[in-house]
């Protein structure tokens, strides 16, 4: 049975990386968000204390932590930002279709690429038809002898301008839907790989954002990971060992906007006392405590049941799906709460809006959560 309980060890790592958030990511955050350039020095420190890549085994150079010691990380890195942490957790995103189906040889071979020193990978599974609705994805693949050709388009790939490789899903033929994806492995210097150019985001701005393009890409038998048909399969398991650390994200995102909130709300005077004793306010602080702790909450069970290979998709869905709706719902309150001044770029609670956003349509969009949700439900027996 699940026990939200945080160790000593899990304790020390939290406030690691609370401290990095603070100090390192929070002071800066605001103009990487205007400068939009990709902040490697932020990464750099980050990869050095060891908050990249903990879920890789030890055997191939990370820190083997738990999925429970990743979400932790993930929600103190987004009360810094968001757009760093998401970058920050792609590398986990691409990592894990290697760590699903990859063969051992597989993974001694790609994953101590991003262990060894920083690097970046990319999770190049949506396409410009092809966002919600992964089984329609038209990037294919074909046999050519002993060899596979790649060719085709990927939308919307973060780290897609910054990976060193990226695993990615094809299909043998778009009519097979589902039964024809192929998940693959491919470095970014391989002949036929380009990106296009870095998208022009609402928020979540320091997270690079880009199209993969695959042009007559020749991979190896070796890069194919699993069967050719089961795709398909690997990618949803992954979104459902993903899903909790959105939701994490979602909670960095909220408590951030709490303590602003907070802060702010002690000191702003209106009508002769702080705002903070007026119960409009009260109000909307007290709903954003309370999405700190359910979506924390969440995101716990969600990566217990994870750890503990318990495969229920609804799970990390509902982690998800609610998760996001709380930040955004926070981010929005906490602009109302600084007034004018919530709407200016004085202030960091416009910027939590702006990123809030994204968390309801990434790693499966809102209502895509609640229909995974409503079938997960609808077909028990």
């Amino acid at each position: 049975m699940f026990e939200p309980t945080i160790t000593e060890d899990q304790q020390q790592l939290t406030e690691t990386a609370h401290r990095f958030a603070v100090e390192r990511i929070a002071p800066l955050a605001g103009d990487y968000d205007e400068s939009g350039e990709f902040p490697l020095p932020v990464f750099r420190q980050a990869f050095d204390i060891g908050l990249m890549n903990v879920e890789i085994p030890e055997a191939y150079g990370g820190l083997g932590l738990q999925t429970i010691d990743g979400c932790l990380i993930a929600e103190e890195l987004a009360y810094g930002c968001t757009g760093i942490a998401t970058s920050v957790m792609g590398n986990h995103l691409a990592a894990l279709p290697l760590l699903i189906a990859g063969t051992e040889e597989q993974k001694q071979r790609w994953l101590p690429l991003l262990t060894s020193e920083l690097s970046f990978a990319a999770y190049a599974c949506s396409e410009p038809e092809a966002g919600s609705d992964v089984a329609s994805m038209q990037t294919r693949i074909r046999r050519e002898g002993d060899d596979w050709i790649l060719n085709g388009q990927k939308r919307w790939i973060t780290n897609g301008s910054h990976a060193s490789f990226y695993t990615g899903f094809a299909t043998l033929d778009p009519k097979l839907r589902h039964k024809g994806m192929v998940a693959f492995v491919v470095a970014r210097d391989t002949s036929g790989v380009s990106t296009g150019r870095k998208e022009k985001k609402l928020g979540q701005r320091a997270s690079d954002t880009s199209d993969v393009i695959f042009e007559d890409v020749r991979l190896a038998p070796d890069q194919i990971l699993g069967e050719p048909g089961q795709g398909f399969g690997i990618a949803m398991e992954t979104f459902d060992k993903s899903r909790p650390m959105i939701a994490a994200l979602c909670a960095g995102l909220i408590h951030r906007c709490m303590d602003e909130s907070r802060t702010y709300a002690l000191e702003r005077k209106t009508f002769g006392v702080p705002i903070a004793q007026h119960q409009a306010i009260q109000f909307m602080i007290a709903e954003m405590v309370m999405a700190w702790e359910a979506t924390r909450l969440l995101y716990l069970k969600a990566a217990w049941e994870v750890d503990h290979e318990i495969k229920r998709t609804s799970t990390s869905a509902i982690a998800k799906a609610l998760g996001a709706d709380w930040a955004m719902k926070s981010a929005i309150d906490a602009v109302q709460v600084f007034g004018g001044y919530g709407y200016t770029t004085d202030y960091p609670v416009e910027k939590l809006m702006r990123d809030a956003k994204l968390l309801q349509i990434y790693e499966g969009t809102a209502q895509i959560q609640r229909i995974v949700i409503a079938r997960n439900f609808l077909s028990r027996s």
